[in-house]
């Protein structure tokens, strides 16, 4: 009987590691099946996708609610696919806002289907309310080390390969002295975020620019003809690794990028603004010292963040030229960045353990 999975993410950076995950599995089980919630990064590593995540693209406390409704319908719906396929395991990355539901109402209807969370919420940002909930996952699987130890507190043995990022992206040589611009990968983010990085480019005259976008349909999401900045390439196609080489710094919206970012050795700008409404919430619920991976992993500013206020053209230059004054200093630590986070064989690991694991989370 073919191994069946159901499997639920909501966002790109999800959906890119799902598919690592589908990679690795499919390497040591051809034979498995995969359906659910994904993108165009899964779809392509063999997901069915029964529910494309340009529907879910969600950002911040507000959105959440407007589409509450319409999300508690979906849970209902995958767990009702589960049941009538008969599927018997479950893997959910990231996306903690629907997937700590859908996990509880699965665990209820269906208490027999083996659940793995894989990139499970960032508690330890957002508090540590919804652990509860967690618990509720078969195995909980995460990709920092300090995640270990914050699960031992609660009497979970969270399982750690290391990143896989990690094996994914090396260091690479730069020769150009462009900046790329990373505006995001959602409609909230790129609306947000690209009129600021538009106006450094226009105070930065002297400046060459690559905006790099993720799908070519974003590209509805800006207003106005790029055509009239003359110091801009648009890189629709291309590679991030093909635009980090052409690139003397990157400035990012806060994501999962600015780890991918660290790993090939460019220093990066973080930027990132949402609404005040999100913003106030955030500060009620969020505890943060910095947002940024590459900080977070090493505890300390390794890549100065620029958040709220703080984002806006002038302060996003004046950044960028204290990293370019200051690149020795800043290079080093953007290799402790990677010696943080160690690791061998790490997806074929993290494959094996959902396909074959036992119950004591060891091989």
């Amino acid at each position: 009987m073919d191994n069946k999975f159901f499997v639920s993410t909501g966002e790109v950076s999800g959906d890119l590691h799902l598919s690592y995950i589908v990679k690795s599995i499919s390497k040591l089980d051809p034979k498995c099946k995969f359906f659910g919630v994904a993108g165009k990064h899964s779809g392509e590593a063999g997901v069915n996708i029964i529910q494309n995540i340009d529907d879910l693209a969600i950002m911040g406390f507000v959105e959440v609610v407007k589409k509450y409704s319409f999300l508690k319908r979906k849970a209902r719906e995958y767990v009702d696919f589960i049941k009538k396929e008969h599927i018997e395991k479950v893997i959910l990355v990231d996306y903690g806002g629907f997937n700590l539901k859908f996990m509880e109402l699965l665990k209820k209807e269906a208490p027999r289907v083996k659940i793995y969370y894989y990139i499970p919420p960032k508690l330890w940002v957002w508090g540590e309310k919804r652990i509860e909930k967690l618990k509720l996952a078969d195995h909980i699987i995460v990709i920092f080390p300090w995640e270990v130890e914050f699960y031992k507190k609660y009497e979970v043995n969270a399982v750690y390969y290391g990143n896989p990022f990690y094996e994914k992206y090396h260091y690479q040589e730069r020769t150009g002295d462009c900046v790329l611009l990373l505006p995001g990968s959602r409609k909230q983010e790129v609306e947000s975020i690209f009129p600021i990085m538009e106006k450094y480019m226009e105070i930065s005259p002297e400046k060459k620019f690559i905006l790099k976008l993720s799908n070519r349909d974003h590209l509805k999401w800006i207003k106005g003809d790029l055509k009239r900045h003359k110091n801009l390439k648009v890189e629709l196609e291309g590679s991030l690794k093909n635009c980090v080489k052409k690139s003397e710094v990157a400035v990012a919206t806060s994501g999962t990028v600015t780890l991918e970012l660290a790993l090939m050795g460019i220093p990066t700008v973080v930027v990132y603004k949402t609404s005040i409404l999100n913003e106030l919430i955030a500060r009620l619920f969020i505890k943060f010292t910095y947002v940024s991976l590459p900080n977070l992993v090493l505890g300390r500013e390794v890549f100065p963040e620029l958040l709220q206020r703080e984002c806006n053209p002038k302060e996003i230059k004046l950044a960028v030229n204290r990293i370019l004054d200051n690149k020795e200093k800043v290079n080093n630590e953007i290799q402790k960045v990677r010696d943080a986070l160690p690791g061998k064989n790490i997806l074929d690991k993290y494959g094996e353990f959902i396909l074959r694991g036992h119950e004591d989370g060891k091989i």
